[in-house]
């Protein structure tokens, strides 16, 4: 559910501008309250999930996930639906490391955990293709509430289920929160993730865009420097000694810069070049939704079993590279769903292949009590990725396109954003190639290197 509310929420937001009366200019903090909350509190989401038990986060983080949902479809103003939003993102953070370790700590590295995130994988891979259909759906049938109402019984029913299914924590050892890390990473990556979601659309030369930007900066740098520098840190630095969590990390982070902008690039050619309704749009992602599902589900596990990390990987970013440059060039002015189709689904097949993996890498060669910290970190340059790809890429499409903008204009600025995001994409998958251990080279002892 964290992945498809991060893309639920777009195709209600004229109904939630209208009846909200939001303006124009702030309907988008509806989107990036959630970004910007998710963004900074991963890490101290990762270490809750070292530190008190990635079952006991979970639990923590469905209550807040849950009752944050119900405020927001509730919300009678502007004020109370961004807060809601901000809280979500909080639940979100406690969320996504917590499950991975859930995941990482309850299946053997090697084939049971491959099969294991390949299942995860497949719901993040396909999350925002779900959430672009279901918001189409619900909005269209129900109203923009809907959307965040859908998350509730959802985390009713995990909240039930969870005590039986899953077993209790293992002890923990000692250690605390290093409390000085948490607050400069928590402000540092917040006031990032802040000034990226903003700068596009307040403009880069205010406080909230690049002084904000930069700041964040200042304090992740900052951040590095305690964590150098105390005896039990929030993020352990020697875990970049891991060659997978360095490369996996940035992996994730062009992916999902190049992947994540895709949605919004190939949502606007169909409903301002085509002319889609909300929900025919959402429709239009059902086959990538499907092809993400199958790849992750049924290939990954395969390929993960007899190529490996690296292969696998390497083969998925390929794929989205060509699937981008083949969508670029299916789109026109007088175009058809069928010209980009045959780049829909094999955007839909790579991206399934290399999400999953790209978790796989993080998780392996990792100890026990730092695979939240692991995830979390991925988690982070996930999203911070889809945030830089997002402002940037967006330049790139609307440069000198203005209010006027015709048809041929606004396509063209598309297919070069989608030739761009196509060869980040293909840097991403060089880098993998280079950096990332032979097949031969990934089985880890139990005595983790990182530890050493």
């Amino acid at each position: 559910m964290t992945a498809v509310d991060f893309d639920i929420v777009f195709v209600a937001l004229p109904q939630i501008g209208r009846d909200l009366e939001f303006s124009e200019q702030s309907l988008q903090t509806v989107v990036s309250a959630y970004t910007v909350v998710l963004g900074g509190f991963l890490l101290l989401g990762g270490r809750a999930a070292d530190r008190l038990g990635a079952r006991r986060t979970f639990f923590a983080g469905l209550a807040v996930f849950g009752l944050s949902s119900l405020a927001a479809g509730l919300a009678e103003g502007p004020t109370a639906l961004v807060l809601a939003r901000a809280v979500q993102g909080l639940g979100a953070a406690l969320l996504t490391p917590s499950t991975l370790k859930l995941v990482t700590t309850h299946f053997a590295e090697g084939a049971a955990r491959n099969k294991a995130l390949a299942i995860w994988g497949a719901a993040g891979a396909s999350g925002a293709a779900v959430g672009a259909l279901g918001g189409g759906v619900l909005t269209s049938l129900l109203g923009w509430e809907w959307v965040f109402f859908v998350n509730v019984p959802l985390m009713v029913i995990a909240l039930a289920s969870a005590p039986a299914l899953l077993g209790k924590d293992a002890a923990t050892g000692p250690g605390g929160f290093d409390l000085p890390g948490a607050v400069l990473a928590t402000a540092g990556f917040t006031l990032v993730v802040l000034g990226l979601v903003s700068g596009p659309e307040i403009g880069w030369l205010t406080v909230r865009g690049l002084a904000a930007v930069v700041l964040g900066v200042v304090l992740v740098g900052l951040f590095v420097l305690v964590e150098s520098r105390t005896l039990d840190p929030l993020l352990p630095l020697s875990i970049f000694r891991n060659r997978n969590v360095g490369a996996a990390t940035t992996g994730a982070f062009l992916f999902m810069g190049t992947v994540g902008t895709q949605y919004h690039l190939f949502t606007t050619y169909l409903q301002t070049v085509l002319g889609y309704t909300p929900l025919t749009a959402g429709f239009a992602f059902l086959p990538l939704s499907v092809c993400s599902l199958l790849a992750s589900m049924k290939l990954v596990p395969l390929l993960l079993g007899r190529l490996g990390i690296r292969s696998t990987l390497v083969i998925g970013m390929t794929g989205v590279t060509v699937s981008m440059v083949v969508l670029a060039l299916g789109m026109s002015v007088d175009g058809s769903y069928w010209a980009v189709l045959p780049g829909v689904l094999l955007w839909g097949t790579s991206a399934g292949l290399a999400f999953p993996a790209l978790f796989v890498s993080v998780s392996t060669g990792v100890a026990l009590e730092r695979q939240g910290i692991a995830s979390a970190l991925a988690s982070t340059a996930q999203y911070l990725g889809s945030a830089v790809g997002l402002a940037a890429l967006v330049a790139v499409a609307t440069a000198g396109v203005g209010p006027d903008a015709t048809s041929d204009s606004i396509v063209a600025g598309l297919r070069l954003a989608g030739l761009v995001a196509a060869a980040l994409t293909l840097a991403g998958a060089v880098l993998a190639a280079i950096v990332l251990r032979p097949r031969t080279e990934t089985a880890v002892p139990k005595a983790q290197t990182e530890n050493a």
